[in-house]
């Protein structure tokens, strides 16, 4: 087409080309949104695994929850804050180990493309020189909401399956369940 010259209009457009642009379109957009939602995912366990506490909690939605291994939920960003906080009050110090892998995504957006569902598997190592080595395993159940256009974290649940000493492994010594902490959630 010459330079300067509009092309057809959408009218001259045979109507089943355009029913399919509008199919691939919708497909297209939800691959993208599966996509920012897995990267949301990746960048909040990059954040904890370095105790970037704050950077952590700005993944959240305003209204966004927190609940990890049965110790409550903590509601809204300055208690998910206060939450991540309370892990490791000095940040990723010294010698500390704090890495939470998340593998095996699977990610559901509503077809409206506002809200959506995750499913991730994680591996955890906490550990403190010459004191404690720990492993832990479980599953996030997350929820995901569009706001001003960006996803974020809505509801993220951290379902422990076990937490063992590194010393003995899941095979001899495997805890399932931390009791909560002293920390008080805004909901059980």
């Amino acid at each position: 087409m010459p330079a300067g010259q509009a092309g057809p209009g959408i009218e001259e457009i045979p109507g089943g080309v355009r029913d399919a642009f509008a199919r691939i379109s919708r497909k297209v957009t939800r691959l993208e949104d599966e996509n920012a939602i897995e990267n949301l995912q990746r960048a909040y366990g990059f954040y904890v695994d370095k105790a970037l506490w704050k950077e952590a909690a700005d993944l959240f939605a305003s209204n966004g929850t927190l609940e990890l291994g049965g110790r409550g939920v903590f509601a809204g960003k300055p208690r998910v804050l206060e939450y991540l906080t309370w892990l490791a009050p000095g940040g990723l110090t010294k010698g500390k180990l704090f890495n939470h892998i998340q593998l095996q995504p699977i990610v559901h957006v509503d077809p409206g493309g506002h809200s959506a569902r995750g499913r991730w598997r994680f591996l955890v190592e906490y550990g403190d020189p010459q004191k404690s080595a720990t492993w832990g395993g479980g599953t996030y159940e997350n929820e995901y909401v569009k706001e001003g256009g960006i996803w974020k974290i809505k509801t993220l649940h951290g379902f422990f399956r076990f937490y063992t000493p590194y010393k003995d492994g899941w095979g001899k010594s495997a805890d399932p369940h931390r009791p909560p902490g002293k920390l008080p959630p805004d909901r059980p």
